[in-house]
Parts: structure tokens; C-alpha cells; sequence
């Protein structure tokens, strides 16, 4: 099939497009700096000569974590995404979302939801594909935060996955025929916040200080509820974060 990926460059789009490509599709990597596909999601400039002749889409766009600059791609890019398309005749339309960020009233969150309504909307077949956060999401709080001498910790719920295991049921999915009720995907285990600070301690070899995270209640009681997590996804990973950390990180 021909199936174009919006926002090829990241840290889902890339490893999907690539999975795409070794089942046997005609990848179409959409990003700004792409050399064949270049294209603005903001501003449309670009997306109906990407498009044409496209079976499936599969929006993997991402900004933020400023609501206003999420709001630009996500929602307005969204929209040009969605008109591109349905102009050049897509039957299936993929957008990743967020595992629980209706519960969550974060500002990037609410641009989430936004998305997700602006694609249920849309006249053309779709599917919203949730999913946790990835591992590499994770990592790279605890990596930022360490600077400051100290790391995230605490009693959030979260149930990290691994990207490459989220590329490949994306990649399932966009062979398959559009789900309206969407679909979700989640890491193999629902861990609290301070055991993944202690796995990435013991991974990398840094002795930093776990400090719990503290949030506004608003933010912090459904973290703790686990709104971020689902005990029952359509497709669970196999790969746990601290697994995970042992290959990133290596001997």
C-alpha cells in the first residue's frame, strides 16, 4: 500500500515508517525537512502532492509541550491533515493520541483531546490509536531532571512502552480496517513513578536523589489514580522499562 506518515522524523513516525517499509509499503515520510516530501502541516503547504495517490495516513505529528505551538500542529495541522486527505481520497486516517488524556486537565493534554475531536469529526474513515508513555519519555525526565541533582519520583501511576512495540501495532493497524472506537496500547506492567526513578538509578549508575513529584492536586489525583494507564489495552508490550534501559544504556 501507499501510506504516507505525518511527522516521519520522530520518535514514533520514524521507527514506523521504518516498519512500514520492511512489511513491503511504499512509505511516504512526511516532515518539513524531507527531501521527496516536504511539507508544513501548519500551514497545508505541501500535504496534496504528498498525499495524492495515498491510501492510508497516519498522523504521527507531535509539539509542545507549549499548549499554543501543540495547538498550531496538533489542532490546526490536524485540520489541513484532515482536509488534505479526505481531497486526495484516503480511506483510512491514524492518529496517535494519548492513553487518559481526557482525565487529565493538563494544557497538552487538552490539545490532545481537541484532536481527537477534530478527527472524529472528519467524513473520511479513522482510527485514534492511545498509548502510553514511551520509554524513552520516561528516560528523558529522569536524564533532564538528574541535572538539577535529582530525579522524579513518587506515587503517579504510569505504564511505560516501548516505541519500536508501539510502531508495529501502528503499523498492524494501518493495514487493518478503521476502528471508530479506537484502539489502545500499552506497556506490559502499571509501575509507580519512584520504582521507574529506581530502575533508571541502577541502569545508568547515577546516585541521584529521588524527589517525589509534586504537582497541583488537579494533576496529581488522577495521576495517582492511574488515569494514564490501562489495565486491559488492545495490545500490550512485551518490554519493560527497566529491560529497556538495560539495552539503551548497555554494558
Amino acid at each position: 500500500m501507499e501510506i504516507a506518515v505525518a511527522g516521519a522524523t520522530g520518535s514514533i513516525g520514524g521507527p514506523l515508517a521504518e516498519e512500514l517499509a520492511r512489511r513491503g509499503h511504499a512509505v511516504r515520510a512526511l516532515s518539513r525537512g524531507s527531501a521527496d516530501h516536504p511539507v508544513d502541516v501548519r500551514t497545508g503547504a505541501g500535504l496534496d502532492a504528498a498525499l495524492a495517490g495515498c491510501e492510508v495516513l497516519v498522523d504521527a505529528t507531535n509539539a509542545g509541550p507549549n499548549a499554543k505551538a501543540a495547538r498550531a500542529v496538533l489542532v490546526e495541522g490536524g485540520r489541513n491533515l484532515l482536509a488534505a486527505a479526505a481531497s486526495a481520497g484516503v480511506r483510512h486516517h491514524v492518529c496517535l493520541s494519548i492513553v487518559g488524556c481526557a482525565q487529565v486537565p493538563m494544557p497538552y493534554y487538552r490539545v490532545k483531546v481537541e484532536q481527537e475531536e477534530l478527527v472524529r469529526a472528519a467524513e473520511l474513515p479513522t482510527t485514534i490509536v492511545r498509548a502510553t508513555q514511551f520509554h524513552t519519555l520516561i528516560a528523558g525526565l529522569m536524564a533532564g531532571m538528574a541535572r538539577f541533582g535529582f530525579v522524579p519520583g513518587g506515587s503517579a501511576k504510569v505504564q511505560p512502552v516501548d516505541p519500536r512495540e508501539v510502531a508495529e501495532a501502528v503499523a498492524a493497524i494501518a493495514e487493518s480496517e478503521p476502528r471508530s472506537e479506537g484502539v489502545s496500547i500499552a506497556g506490559p506492567r502499571i509501575e509507580e513513578l519512584g520504582d521507574l526513578a529506581r530502575a533508571w538509578r541502577r541502569a545508568t549508575g547515577k546516585r541521584r536523589l529521588i524527589v517525589p513529584l509534586v504537582v497541583p492536586p488537579k494533576y496529581s489525583r488522577p495521576l495517582e489514580a492511574g488515569a494514564l494507564t490501562d489495565s486491559v489495552p488492545d495490545h500490550r508490550g512485551a518490554v519493560g522499562f527497566a529491560e529497556w534501559l538495560e539495552r539503551a544504556v548497555g554494558p
